[in-house]
């Protein structure tokens, strides 16, 4: 019988056309999967906990696979596939699960990072956007309790997407500044694509004064994407964490 493993890794999304599989481009899942296949000497598939568009980071993720051998949840398997990896990928833990543990429908939540920086700094043009314009933060966090209100982000959603429902539930939203470098953190149930993206480039409307709080309500509750701001780049969003039930995976990192 079938072993099943919980993954757990980070990647650095700037070479990447995201995590899934894509033909004619290079994701992270088809470079672990290759990984895996040439290192066990099987025909590995790897289930990711969700999608990350081209360019997005992930300081931490989880994807699950299935393999004939049992012995592979120790450090020496991890730092091989290590080795075979390259720099922008890195493994941190490699855990057995039940087989029915399944490391996209069983996250209970999942966070992200969108980074910006006021100054130009070439060490993290790949990992943050620099935005140069001053805005009021305390106004962007204020907005940030109104997402507490509501559960249909449609208008946060990229057009034409598969999903059955546009509603999430949203934990925790925060924009938090440290000298030149500025973070805004949310926590929710489930993610649409391009939420976060479509957030932040709203939040800054209302930090530039383009839009007041009242203007940002009538945003949610229009479910028109057209209205909303526009998606700020890629390069500075990060999955940062997900959550399972204890009884289903116990982060080990």
């Amino acid at each position: 019988m079938a072993q099943r493993y919980f993954i757990e890794l980070a990647y650095k999304g700037t070479h990447f056309h995201g995590w899934q599989v894509q033909p004619n481009a290079v994701s992270v899942q088809e470079c672990l999967e290759k990984a895996l296949t040439t290192i066990t000497r099987e025909e590995i598939a790897v289930t990711g906990a969700g999608r990350t568009d081209t360019g997005v980071h992930a300081s931490y993720y989880v994807a699950h696979f299935d393999s004939e051998k049992q012995n592979l949840d120790h450090r020496d398997f991890a730092h091989k596939l290590n080795s075979f990896l390259g720099n922008d990928i890195v493994i941190f833990n490699v855990a057995k699960v039940s087989p029915e543990a399944h490391a996209r429908f069983d996250a209970i939540s999942r966070t992200y990072q969108y980074h910006l920086n006021l100054l130009k700094d070439p060490f993290l043009l790949e990992t943050s956007w620099h935005f140069f314009r001053p805005f009021n933060l305390e106004q962007m966090n204020a907005a940030c309790q109104i997402l507490f209100e509501y559960t249909d982000f449609t208008s946060f959603s990229k057009l034409h997407t598969d999903v059955k429902t546009n509603n999430c539930k949203i934990y925790f939203a925060e924009w938090t500044q440290s000298g030149n470098n500025i973070v805004f953190t949310v926590k929710a149930d489930r993610f649409l694509r391009n939420m976060v993206r479509a957030l932040v480039g709203t939040f800054i409307e209302v930090g530039m004064g383009k839009l007041d709080l009242d203007d940002f309500r009538k945003v949610i509750e229009k479910k028109d994407r057209g209205v909303a701001g526009t998606s700020v780049p890629a390069h500075g969003l990060f999955l940062t964490d997900i959550e399972y039930p204890e009884t289903v995976f116990k982060r080990t990192v």
